[in-house]
């Protein structure tokens, strides 16, 4: 399988790679030393999302970014070799987590898909999580309010959609031009977003993840997060800051409210012209909130 080519420049890191036991291996950053912070990507980004942050905070944290199987730089296992389900994702961080051994509770950083598996695994073991931070996710069924986008219902329900996200790249490709509403991506960090999923066969983790949105229930992954967003009340005594992107089309203020109602206590930056990539949109901005929360008391 051929490696994509990514910047040095732009995220110039040496990855690692673990073993899930299986063959199958997922890549990771590892940068600094100090209290863990662990970052969960969601679809169809990888562990390049946060790269800003893993720069800034590896001066005096452990930074931890994973990418999950099929994603990034990881392993691409054929559906036969791998689940690509919600409790596949939760128990390769589980796994992982545990093969770094940490000595102390970490910080865990979500954003997308990423606040599902982070938070699933956070509600199985609250005692292993010190602080949190929301980027434009959910962990929670669409809120009654939230009509279903239309564009992730064509890749969800389709063979057309399927076809072109799996065969085109059509998911990063587009998002990678649509999901930064106030400052468009330059062209080699565009690249840098879908690089990975270029070539036959690597964006089948893109369509998988869409494929198992859970929406109802006998969805395959919607009693997990039924029962994730049931224990997420159990979370309110953890220190949780909350970067939010207003123009996020399918994140958007429904899921906002919702996370208000289930952690009132969570601290909320709010950023009106910033989109989906909110970490992209305001790096500058939520990389200093998050040095400040993370350094709090």
């Amino acid at each position: 399988m051929v490696k994509p080519v990514i910047s040095s420049q732009l995220y110039p890191f040496q990855g690692r790679h673990f073993d899930r036991g299986d063959g199958i291996r997922m890549h990771y950053l590892d940068e600094g030393s100090g209290p863990p912070v662990v970052m969960l990507h969601g679809n169809p980004t990888w562990s390049f999302y946060y790269r800003n942050l893993v720069l800034d905070l590896r001066a005096d944290h452990r930074a931890i970014a994973p990418d999950h199987v099929g994603c990034g730089l990881s392993d691409r296992p054929a559906d036969g070799r791998y689940g690509y389900r919600l409790a596949d994702r939760v128990a390769d961080l589980g796994r992982l987590v545990d093969a770094l051994d940490f000595q102390q509770p970490f910080d865990l950083i979500v954003h997308d898909w990423g606040g599902m598996i982070g938070m699933a695994y956070a509600t199985q073991h609250p005692e292993r999580i010190r602080r949190l931070v929301l980027l434009n996710t959910a962990a929670f069924p669409l809120p009654r309010s939230k009509p279903f986008p239309w564009p992730i219902a064509l890749a969800k329900d389709t063979r057309w959609g399927a076809w072109l996200v799996e065969r085109h790249n059509a998911f990063a490709r587009v998002a990678a031009r649509v999901c930064c509403t106030r400052v468009p991506l330059p062209p080699s960090v565009r690249e840098a977003y879908t690089a990975p999923y270029e070539g036959p066969g690597r964006s089948t983790a893109t369509l998988r993840f869409v494929q198992d949105i859970p929406l109802r229930p006998g969805d395959p992954s919607f009693d997990l997060l039924q029962r994730t967003a049931a224990a997420l009340p159990s979370l309110r005594e953890k220190p949780t800051l909350i970067c939010w992107g207003a123009r996020d089309f399918v994140f958007d203020d429904h899921f906002l409210d919702e996370w208000r109602r289930i952690l009132p206590d969570a601290t909320v930056r709010y950023f009106p012209q910033a989109g989906h990539y909110v970490l992209e949109d305001e790096a500058e901005a939520i990389t200093a909130e998050v040095r400040r929360f993370l350094s709090a008391p």
